[in-house]
């Protein structure tokens, strides 16, 4: 495992190197606006196989995705209706993440065969600018074994997957706090999932008339 920190190497050396990993197929933990995550190419299934592999991660689990804008949705979800699209654009780049109907031919490692797909566009973090690095979805599940505390700095990460991923991206202690909140909003409901770091009642307010 190779490890970048930053500060100390220029960032955008360092995003075009970590996107460059991620499109060859590595595995790649970096920080968000909570903690940190483990990114790998949405359409790539054998890097997906090997990051559910790594995290023992039940395969029926839905993978979170992150996007760079909005308009990437069109490449992983059905056309959000207009009370998803009042949600969006609230709170949008954010710790929110939406489940929305997924586009046909996602691979079933990212829906967990339940026809949806788990997506945000992240808050300002080395996450965000990554996924606009790389143009396309990519995975931000949390960097830790399933059931097992999320990372909140390199130490932690190492910890867990020692030199198991490709590459690690050291931003010091992310930030922590609550984890994005979770609404599932792909069949005209509003339905909570997880709650975090969005107060359930704002999205509430947000999406009414």
């Amino acid at each position: 495992m190779r490890v970048i920190r930053i500060p100390g190497t220029d960032k955008k050396a360092a995003l075009i190197d970590a996107a460059k990993e991620i499109k060859g197929g590595g595995i790649v933990a970096f920080p968000t606006e909570t903690f940190y995550g483990l990114g790998v190419l949405y359409s790539d299934t054998e890097a997906l196989t090997k990051l559910f592999e790594l995290k023992r991660r039940p395969k029926d689990k839905p993978m979170p995705l992150i996007i760079g804008d909005v308009p990437s949705l069109a490449v992983i979800a059905s056309p959000p209706d207009k009370v998803a699209r009042k949600i969006i654009e609230r709170f949008w780049p954010g710790p929110l993440t939406v489940l929305l109907a997924a586009k046909p031919g996602l691979p079933d490692l990212i829906t967990g065969g339940s026809g949806k797909v788990a997506v945000r566009v992240p808050g300002r973090s080395f996450a965000l600018d990554l996924a606009r690095a790389v143009g396309y979805p990519l995975t931000a599940t949390s960097a830790n074994i399933s059931g097992m505390p999320p990372s909140e700095g390199p130490d932690d990460v190492i910890g867990y997957f020692g030199d198991t991923i490709t590459l690690l991206i050291d931003g010091g202690r992310a930030p922590g706090g609550k984890p994005s909140t979770i609404i599932d909003i792909s069949r005209g409901d509003i339905a909570l999932v997880r709650p975090g770091a969005v107060p359930y009642e704002e999205i509430l307010k947000a999406a009414k008339p």
